[in-house]
């Protein structure tokens, strides 16, 4: 059955954001404000940073100020 081949369905390609997650604020983060596990977390949606990149993200300065579940930028 099949070609074999894996890839991507439709039905699957429509949810891939709605499944994917992202790191948020988990409280308002001020501009100069270290990123630590107390002020970010990881929800839905995920169009925004990977949690893949959690410990990237982890000891970065926040360059502005972000609020509650706000999407984080580097």
């Amino acid at each position: 059955l099949g070609d074999g081949v894996k890839k991507v369905t439709e039905s699957e390609a429509k949810n891939k954001d709605i499944a994917r997650k992202s790191i948020v604020a988990k409280v308002p983060v001020k501009a100069g404000e270290v990123f630590t596990e107390e002020n970010i977390t990881v929800k839905r949606p995920g169009n925004g940073i990977s949690p893949m990149r959690w410990y990237e993200v982890l000891g970065q300065v926040a360059k502005r100020d972000f609020s509650l579940d706000e999407l984080i930028e580097l």
